[in-house]
């Protein structure tokens, strides 16, 4: 897939970004244990405000990853699991999750590197800023 090449507002870019948004790739790594109830699953994902839990969850429901299941009880209950394709993406954003657990290091190394050479800022011919290391 050349992301050079699909428009800003295609669908599979737009559910990549609610996949892969902060709270939603927390959500479906969390969920990937076992279903939770919206509190514990706030809990579970921790300093994420009661608003943006609720509306990841919407999003990630609409696109037919994540299941709710209202239970008609006092007080209301509702449960939230994946589903068969939520499963599939949370896999995926658990396997880049432990990818970067794994090359911490490695990145904490190649940040030392480009510091220490120093950023350099250039301005290209559009005006744009670019910084890098001095080639």
């Amino acid at each position: 897939m050349d992301m050079a090449d699909i428009d800003p507002l295609c669908p599979e870019r737009l559910v990549m970004e609610h996949v892969t948004s902060r709270w939603g790739t927390l959500a479906l790594i969390a969920l990937l244990e076992r279903p939770y109830r919206f509190s514990e699953l706030r809990r579970e994902i921790g300093s994420v405000s009661e608003k943006m839990l609720a509306q990841t969850l919407r999003t990630l429901e609409r696109d037919g990853l994540v299941h709710r299941d209202a239970k008609p009880v006092i007080p209301p209950r509702v449960d939230y699991s994946l589903t068969g394709l939520g499963r599939e993406a949370a896999e995926q954003v658990r396997d880049l999750a432990l990818w970067t657990e794994r090359r911490m290091a490695a990145v904490e190394r190649a940040r030392e590197a480009y510091d220490a050479v120093g950023a350099r800022t250039t301005t290209t011919a559009s005006g744009v800023t670019a910084g890098g290391p001095p080639s």
